[in-house]
């Protein structure tokens, strides 16, 4: 079984869990608090992979770093991707478990670059019209690169809007050429 399907499993049934409860949200807060904290801290990464390290123990440490931060439920279901060896996929548990809550909340992400920083009211402004398009909420992340010259790239998934001038000067290049 491929990695990214055993991370689903796990996620869906963190999901469930968490959605039985009406908890998705919060969930998906704390296991992205986690995979980063292990992705972050080479000591927790280390501890958690090393099999000199009893399964127990491992479960005892997570349980003892997250008493009172997070539901009995979840340092449970934690224990259990211990035990079964899997804790080298939190990371990707954590980037499914998105998967799933982005869709309960119809919600993307959108990838939004641009030529130059732009002031916090324009942002919203897309962040706005990007929604309208799509019919879902948009979660935009802003990123800037002077080579496009003018306009906005888009990336939602695997559809780009590429609205760029770079693009359309080089269209119009294109069609100077071919008329010549």
């Amino acid at each position: 079984m491929k990695s990214v399907t055993i991370a689903r499993n796990y996620a869906e049934a963190l999901f469930d869990a968490a959605d039985a409860r009406s908890k998705a949200e919060r969930y998906g807060e704390f296991i992205d608090a986690v995979a980063g904290a292990v992705q972050s801290e080479p000591r927790i990464a280390v501890a958690l992979d090393s099999p000199r390290v009893a399964k127990a123990a491992k479960g005892e440490i997570l349980r003892k770093a997250l008493e009172g931060l997070v539901p009995d439920e979840f340092v449970r279901f934690l224990e259990a991707v211990v035990r079964r060896g899997r804790q080298g996929l939190l990371g990707e548990i954590a980037v499914e478990y998105q998967g799933l809550l982005d869709t309960k909340l119809n919600r993307v992400h959108a990838g939004v670059t641009l030529a130059k920083d732009l002031d916090e009211p324009l942002e919203k402004e897309i962040v706005r019209r990007l929604a309208h398009v799509l019919g879902k909420d948009v979660r935009a992340h802003f990123h800037t690169d002077e080579a496009i010259l003018g306009g906005v790239v888009v990336r939602v998934g695997d559809r780009v809007f590429d609205g760029s001038l770079r693009r359309r000067l080089t269209a119009m290049r294109r069609r100077m050429l071919a008329a010549g």
